[in-house]
């Protein structure tokens, strides 16, 4: 089954439309007969997207926004909304990886914090108000990572951005589970290891343990037929028993007192692996 705004005629904005993630969902969508906006701030990649699918025979619009400028983001909402009449799905995606260290270059950090952070929020509350106000359906799916919730060492800045998506999409769910006659539903989407130009990281070749962008968004699609708010993806090296207890265990450093980051530890690192361990057999038993 799928969800019951994924329908001819619904319309879909997706930002960071133009490639990866974003664009395997489009595709998607347009399957489905849904009407596309593809929002992206790469003019090339937006028109090279557009002309991918105009073959389905629905309608596509391309529009070239920065997402971290706010003015911009309102500017895009309300020339949606004017054009389009509704948003019945909104796939806030947008993001930028180009690697950051602790005490590195600022660029790095700011563009991250911009895009993956701030963006994602500009872009929820502009598109998100208009939804509510509309008093139709709708559904907003946020992409945050896993390395926002586990954090593992490496890239310091997008895994504070995408800490903080979880917890925004989390207050966003909450906040309108708590109004009346609300029909916006929000979900946070956690892909896995995906092979995108954001994580391509100047190789060539997909690694065997990635998923591709189309895996990610077919699971997505089954997912958003479900409740779940926590769209957890697997990938073609962890699943979701693996994942699970990575999460279970980041949180455990704050019970347990742990060191931060305990799983990569030289202290704990060893503990960590003889739990997983005894997990894995208690859960054949």
């Amino acid at each position: 089954m799928t969800h019951a705004l994924i329908a001819k005629d619904k319309v879909a904005v997706v930002t960071g439309g133009a490639s990866g993630i974003g664009l395997a969902a489009a595709r998607q969508f347009a399957g489905a007969g849904m009407r596309i906006v593809l929002v992206d701030r790469d003019g090339d990649r937006l028109a090279a997207a557009r002309s991918e699918l105009a073959p389905t025979g629905v309608e596509i619009a391309g529009l070239q926004t920065d997402v971290s400028d706010r003015s911009a983001v309102e500017t895009l909402a309300e020339e949606v909304f004017a054009r389009f009449g509704a948003v019945h799905l909104l796939m806030d995606n947008a993001a930028v990886q180009p690697g950051s260290t602790m005490f590195g270059e600022d660029d790095a950090w700011d563009a991250v914090l911009a895009t993956n952070l701030s963006g994602v929020i500009h872009v929820a509350q502009s598109f998100g108000a208009r939804m509510l106000r509309s008093g139709d359906a709708g559904l907003i799916v946020v992409t945050g990572s896993k390395q926002g919730i586990t954090t593992p060492p490496g890239d310091p800045a997008y895994n504070v951005a995408k800490a903080g998506v979880k917890v925004f999409a989390e207050a966003l769910a909450h906040e309108l589970r708590g109004e009346d006659n609300v029909r916006v539903e929000v979900r946070l989407l956690i892909p896995g290891f995906v092979w995108t130009p954001l994580t391509a990281g100047g190789r060539s070749e997909k690694p065997d343990g990635a998923w591709t962008p189309e895996q990610t968004a077919a699971f997505m699609l089954d997912a958003l037929d479900r409740d779940d708010f926590y769209i957890l993806c697997p990938d073609g090296e962890v699943n979701r028993a693996t994942d699970e207890r990575r999460i279970l265990w980041a949180a455990g450093d704050i019970v347990e007192n742990r060191p931060p980051l305990s799983r990569w530890h030289p202290e704990w690192a060893d503990a960590f692996k003889a739990w997983v361990r005894k997990e894995d057999r208690n859960g054949r038993d």
